[in-house]
């Protein structure tokens, strides 16, 4: 049963889900997801993968609350619209009431940018209940003060130089079968199957919890993307960050190999300290050798040292940030990665 209704990554289930979501996005906008169209003078900030709880033992997103809060405090004064790229509530080991009573702030933080009419609600696997629940408008309605669409993803259309890029974001869920599939499905796997296996402790096997399927999932999402022309695909879903189809991890390993050529103690010291650290977080990089750099992932916002990470888009860029309390014990926002989108173009 766990092997019948578990996430295995599968190629062909993967592309297939991809590619239809796409054209599905492309051909009626506003019904599965919005397409937007940017400019330079576009700030966006993608995070995904809080998984809100219910403030006991088990909840991963406790420790990260402050940095959280922080974060969307400083993009929303700075005007940044706000994707919130799915898995933002943990309702697979919770009782939507508990989640809702212990993550007020949060949901009042992220109410700013809704009054704004700056803020897209995406849907992962682990919080499925808002895409297939009769009653989940109620219950957002309880939550935002207003009903709001929950999609499964958004397109950034950025153009430049008589050039279009399309910025393709969605959870990164899609092919998983505990996923997609039909109404019936999906029910049964967010309503009866993932409270039996969490009461269980039966193993989820998801690319969440184990770092092998964590890699396989991410190649397989850039190798869907690699497939396509001027489409950069960011997701979440593997709380493993990527940037431009290299994680941080292999961009460390990268820098700190130059670091030692060039004898600079001072980097290579800084490097390795860094590279214990998302080691002890369960980075693993994925075999990408010859690559495009279209792949992104903003990894999570439940690391257990409290960190998040997520994808900055302002001033033509995109960045990989990270926001941490760790030197100052206050929140402090990082920049570990930056190119220019013009550079994701004809790739």
């Amino acid at each position: 049963m766990s092997n019948r209704f578990g996430s295995r990554p599968d190629s062909k289930r993967i592309f297939d889900a991809l590619t239809k979501l796409y054209q599905n996005l492309i051909t009626s906008p506003g019904k599965r997801g919005e397409v937007l169209e940017i400019n330079s003078e576009s700030k966006f900030i993608i995070f995904s993968d809080q998984h809100k709880g219910a403030r006991d033992f088990a909840d991963d997103f406790s420790l990260a609350e402050k940095n959280y809060l922080q974060a969307l405090d400083n993009y929303n004064k700075l005007g940044f619209s706000y994707i919130n790229l799915g898995d933002s509530e943990e309702l697979w080991e919770n009782l939507l009431e508990s989640v809702i009573k212990h993550n007020k702030k949060t949901f009042a933080a992220e109410q700013l940018f809704l009054d704004r009419n700056a803020f897209i609600k995406i849907f992962g696997n682990h919080d499925l209940y808002w895409d297939n629940d009769p009653l989940s408008q109620f219950n957002l309605n309880r939550i935002y003060g207003k009903v709001i669409r929950i999609y499964e993803g958004a397109i950034l259309r950025f153009k430049a130089n008589e050039k279009v890029l399309d910025i393709f974001l969605t959870h990164g869920h899609q092919g998983d079968l505990q996923s997609d599939g039909n109404w019936f499905s999906k029910w049964f796997v967010s309503t009866i199957w993932a409270p039996l296996q969490s009461y269980l402790k039966i193993n989820p096997n998801t690319p969440a919890y184990d770092n092998q399927l964590k890699s396989v999932h991410n190649v397989l999402m850039y190798s869907w993307v690699a497939e396509q022309k001027n489409i950069a695909l960011i997701t979440g879903h593997t709380h493993q960050p990527v940037f431009a189809s290299l994680t941080h991890l292999e961009r460390l390993y990268a820098k700190l190999a130059k670091a030692n050529v060039d004898n600079n103690k001072a980097e290579i010291d800084f490097l390795t300290a860094e590279l214990s650290k998302r080691v002890a977080k369960g980075d693993e990089q994925p075999k990408l050798n010859k690559y495009k750099s279209a792949y992104f992932n903003s990894g999570c916002c439940c690391y257990n040292d409290g960190d998040i990470t997520g994808i900055e888009i302002e001033n033509g860029l995109i960045r990989l940030i990270k926001w941490s309390y760790k030197t100052s014990n206050e929140p402090e926002r990082y920049i570990l990665e930056e190119m220019k989108l013009e550079e994701l173009m004809d790739i």
